[in-house]
């Protein structure tokens, strides 16, 4: 029964190329969408800065509103790169480097378990997109290193 089971999925499943394109234009929404967020809704976004315990060293770090802005450029820009599939592997690298201190400050914190978790599944897609390029359909699909 597992194998009849497991060899239908693999007649019906997508190619390999559809759903890479499908999981880098999904997980760059995610950016986008957030990006615009911390310019429409940056006072909802300061208080929740203002409400987690490292508000402290978010503000040692520099403006709130500055970072806010910053990292929503970043996630707008490189995020629609992503989906594009143009500079995939340094948009994949942009986004982790920004993605990991805003999970740190914002969802270490008491009752936020579930937004922590989402983050760390994404940022594992942004490794995987980091490591695997952003696949034949895409902007400017990655070249093959001369050694594989």
């Amino acid at each position: 029964m597992h194998r009849t089971i497991e060899t239908y999925l693999a007649r019906v499943a997508l190619s390999p190329e559809i759903s890479h394109l499908i999981f880098r234009v999904a997980i760059s929404l995610i950016f986008v969408i957030g990006g615009l967020g911390h310019f429409f809704r940056a006072n909802e976004m300061l208080e929740r800065i203002n409400e987690s315990p490292w508000s402290g060293i978010v503000r040692t770090i520099g403006d709130p509103m500055l970072l806010l802005w910053l990292s929503g450029a970043v996630f707008i820009v490189f995020g629609l790169c992503l989906a594009l599939g143009f500079l995939t592997r340094l948009s994949a690298v942009l986004l982790f480097i920004t993605l990991v201190p805003i999970t740190i400050s914002i969802h270490v914190a008491p009752g936020h378990v579930g937004p922590l978790l989402k983050n760390v599944a994404i940022l594992g897609g942004l490794l995987h997109l980091w490591t695997s390029g952003s696949g034949s359909l895409a902007l400017c699909p990655d070249q093959k290193p001369k050694n594989a």
